[in-house]
Parts: C-alpha cells; sequence; structure tokens
C-alpha cells in the first residue's frame, strides 16, 4: 500500500491529520480502514465520509487485503446508517476527481425525501442551501452510529474522543474550511453518481 507521507497533500490529507490529532470536529469513529466524518452539508441527515488512514490516492493504490478491508468497512457503515437512521437505502460514491485522494460518501437515502429529490441521485439537491454540520446538534447520531459500528465490531480505539480538541461546538474544522475538495461529478459506487455539489462533505459547486 502507497504510503500517505509521499502522496499530494490534499484536503483528505489534511482531515486525517486533524482526525488523528483530535482536531476535526466532524470525526464519528474510527474504523480498521479509516475515519468516518459527517458531511459538512448535510443535505440529508447522516451523510458520511470514509477517509482511508493511511491517505491513498485511489481504490486501485490499495493492496488486496486493505482495498477489500475499506470496502468491507464502507459497506458495515451502510449498515449501521440503516440502522440507526431509520433511512430506506443507502448511496456510495467513489470518485476523487478533483481531490486526488480516496474517500467514500455514503449517504442515507429517505422516502420523505422531497418529491424530484426522492429518485435522484445525491447531487440533485443543492448543498449551498443544506444544514451546515453542526457537532452538537449531530452528538445523539454520532453516539448511536459509533455504538452501532463498535456492536457490529469494525470499530478500533480512538486516542482522543471526537472532536475533543476541535475549537468549538457548531464550527467548521479548519482543516475542511479552506482548502477542501469539491463533492463528485460523474460515476461514483452504487448509486452516487452524478452531478456534483459539495466540498467533500461540504458546500461549493464543484467535484470530488
Amino acid at each position: 500500500m502507497m504510503n500517505d507521507k509521499h502522496d499530494i497533500q490534499t484536503a483528505i490529507h489534511r482531515q486525517v491529520a486533524a482526525a488523528r490529532a483530535g482536531e476535526e470536529p466532524r470525526v464519528a469513529a474510527r474504523l480498521f480502514s479509516g475515519w468516518v466524518l459527517f458531511g459538512e452539508r448535510q443535505f440529508v441527515r447522516g451523510y458520511v465520509l470514509l477517509l482511508p488512514d493511511p491517505v491513498v490516492p485511489s481504490l486501485n493504490a490499495l493492496g488486496a487485503k486493505e482495498r477489500a478491508m475499506f470496502l468491507h468497512d464502507m459497506g458495515r457503515l451502510g449498515d449501521a446508517l440503516l440502522k440507526v437512521t431509520g433511512a430506506a437505502r443507502i448511496n456510495y460514491a467513489i470518485l476523487g476527481n478533483l481531490e486526488p485522494a480516496l474517500h467514500a460518501h455514503v449517504i442515507p437515502r429517505y422516502l420523505d425525501e422531497p418529491e424530484g429529490k426522492r429518485t435522484a441521485h445525491p447531487w440533485a439537491y443543492d448543498w449551498d442551501a443544506a444544514a451546515a454540520f453542526d457537532r452538537t446538534a449531530l452528538a445523539p447520531l454520532a453516539e448511536s452510529l459509533r455504538a452501532e459500528l463498535t456492536r457490529m465490531g469494525v470499530t478500533k480505539p480512538m486516542r482522543f474522543d471526537p472532536g475533543a480538541k476541535a475549537a468549538s461546538p457548531g464550527t467548521v474544522s479548519a482543516t475542511s474550511a479552506g482548502a477542501v475538495a469539491k463533492a463528485p461529478q460523474g460515476g461514483g459506487a452504487g448509486g452516487g453518481s452524478g452531478q456534483s455539489g459539495g466540498q467533500v462533505g461540504g458546500a461549493a459547486k464543484g467535484r470530488s
């Protein structure tokens, strides 16, 4: 597996470094393959990303064992979201067109989504208008998600509690507020393909 210290530095690298240091407020859990972070823009409740640790350029840069682990963790993360959010299904997207580092979008979809959005791809939403991540408001969901993932046996111990060294509740993380990756354009894994709509978990129009 490629070592992330030799890769170009992307928003994914910065977010993983902040997660390791306890400075990323959007951390929900640490899995064997990487970190679960809430999306910066919660256009649907419970939208999260899986970031590999160490960071690699793409899924194809992983060895067979590491690749299987990342995909397994992604699927189990979807399983946990289904249980704790009551979602009807999960969309998955792996792109990396703008930020050349592996990251998976894991997106709960609900039967009560607005007509015209419910059957569309996730980037049909206006991410700029979506609710921003709020650590305090999402704390109960984060705890339920972490507990379910732990019950499944896919979590690793964390050196710090999630967001323990973050600036303040409800703030956007420094690692993702500046040079941020954009949300995807083009095909993804599973139901998450389509036109772009935000940062890596974020807002402005672009590509991931």
